[in-house]
């Protein structure tokens, strides 16, 4: 008996220890599992800096080639009030570089041209993407393969730079003067592809630092131009190795380097703004002092590489809204959404071939409803969050409850403080463009509160106005 007692006595003290530590490690972990509910608070007097306007920058591929892509949508494209498009394939896909019969290049703008204007037609600026090889330079006639010559590539660029940032140039007929300021060129797309050339870093052939040099050469040769930008390596994703290895060979040489610029596509909406946080840190060094306060720009970004339906959806909608809200509040100048309008085939526009409205486009248009100071949101949730802004003529509240897994769904109690005594409107705006008026509410303690029920992936705004 005394032996029993002997072996049940360690496993008896094994159980009183392990059972509690077990326990506790059960709560810990279900509480970390379990997803915080959205209790928002607006304090509508905590006054955060203007609303920025760095999401205001759509991307167009190279959808089509020979034909003005953005032509029947410029309208919807003007309504979005974008700073800036970006346009890709500006060499091969508008016939630009041809050879006289002598052998030198001659150049014809006039297809490219009818683009830009475009842009220019719905009130933003081109941004440039310099690519890809003309066959007309190219050593082997492929889009992606070296120059004949580097000195041909630098005289591309500086003749381009020359023709949409010249002094004495005229476009659409109207064009000219500041329009033709703060112009972007970003040397190539996506370098480190195989589909666009797969260049390295790190020397070689195909040296996309020899291909920055002779960029940076072109442009440093360009006569008579407006301030203009120039700028890289617009990598697949903000890697640290190319850009540290490309600042040190800018540093070296003495290069022009007006931004820094990269791509990312993911369905977490905390990437891209962890992207901006890790270009911080990595230029952290003395050595990179002097290109900290450099633009930094994602020159595209969105759900998936590659074409998926789901970015089509109020997934794609509610996946754009929360990943803006994240960058909104990180140091970059701006972020290109891709892309302004799908090709024949259904790729990723936020805009159909045709000029039907996509759910990401009416999340761009949400954004406009944001008008004059950024204030002060609290009480955000795991899937609910928010943003908002205050001006003269109303608040606004703009909330969205990304889920991928589509099972969230929450009232949530949406509270603004601090407000002036008096009578107000509520406009609640949903995504499709449904509105829900209440009219002369009363406000006399300086608080006003509406429940709010979120479906999955569902976008609210609440705009409140004082009579």
């Amino acid at each position: 008996m005394m032996i029993k007692r002997f072996f049940l006595f360690p496993i008896v003290l094994l159980l009183v220890i392990a059972i509690p530590l077990f326990l506790i490690t059960f709560f810990q972990y279900r509480s970390q599992a379990e997803d915080v509910k959205a209790n928002i608070y607006i304090d509508t007097q905590k006054i955060e800096g203007a609303v920025p306007d760095r999401w205001r920058a759509i991307a167009q591929g190279g959808e089509e080639s020979g034909t003005r892509m953005l032509a029947n949508v410029v309208s919807p494209l003007a309504a979005l009030y974008p700073r800036y498009i970006r346009l890709d394939h500006i060499y091969d896909y508008y016939d630009v570089l041809n050879r006289d019969e002598n052998g030198k290049l001659s150049y014809n703008w006039l297809a490219l041209d009818e683009t830009v204007c475009d842009i220019y037609h719905t009130g933003a600026k081109p941004f440039f993407s310099l690519g890809y090889m003309s066959p007309a330079i190219s050593q082997d006639g492929s889009l992606i393969s070296l120059p004949k010559s580097w000195n041909e590539w630098a005289e591309v660029v500086q003749k381009t730079i020359e023709h949409y940032s010249g002094k004495t140039t005229r476009l659409c007929g109207q064009v000219s003067g500041q329009w033709m300021e703060d112009i972007y060129y970003e040397v190539w797309n996506e370098p480190d592809l195989e589909t666009f050339g797969k260049w390295s870093i790190y020397g070689g052939e195909k040296d996309y630092k020899k291909l920055y040099l002779y960029s940076s050469l072109g442009a440093s040769k360009a006569q008579d131009v407006q301030k203009f930008l120039l700028g890289g390596p617009v990598t697949t994703r903000a890697y640290k190795n190319w850009l540290t290895t490309f600042l040190d060979y800018v540093s070296a040489n003495n290069l022009k380097l007006d931004f820094i610029s990269w791509h990312h596509y993911s369905k977490d909406p905390e990437d891209f703004a962890n992207d901006v946080k890790s270009v911080n840190s990595w230029l952290s060094p003395e050595k990179y002092a002097k290109y900290r306060s450099l633009p930094k720009i994602i020159s595209e970004w969105g759900y998936d590489s590659d074409p998926n339906p789901l970015s089509d959806t109020n997934v794609g909608a509610a996946h754009t809204i929360m990943s803006l809200r994240n960058l909104i509040e990180q140091n970059i100048t701006l972020a290109f959404l891709f892309e302004a309008k799908d090709g024949a085939t259904p790729r990723w526009g936020i805009l159909s071939h045709e000029g039907e409205k996509k759910p990401r486009y009416y999340a761009l248009k949400m954004f406009n409803l944001l008008e004059g100071n950024s204030i002060r949101v609290e009480g955000e949730g795991t899937h609910v969050r928010a943003f908002a802004s205050a001006s003269p003529q109303k608040t606004t509240a703009l909330l969205v409850n990304y889920d991928i897994g589509a099972k969230n769904v929450e009232l949530v109690p949406v509270t603004f403080t601090n407000l002036p005594t008096g009578i107000y409107d509520l406009t609640i705006t949903y995504l499709e463009g449904t509105e829900v008026k209440l009219d002369a509410i009363e406000v006399t303690n300086n608080i006003f509160r509406r429940d709010i029920l979120m479906s999955p992936n569902s976008v609210i705004a609440l705009e409140l106005k004082k009579h």
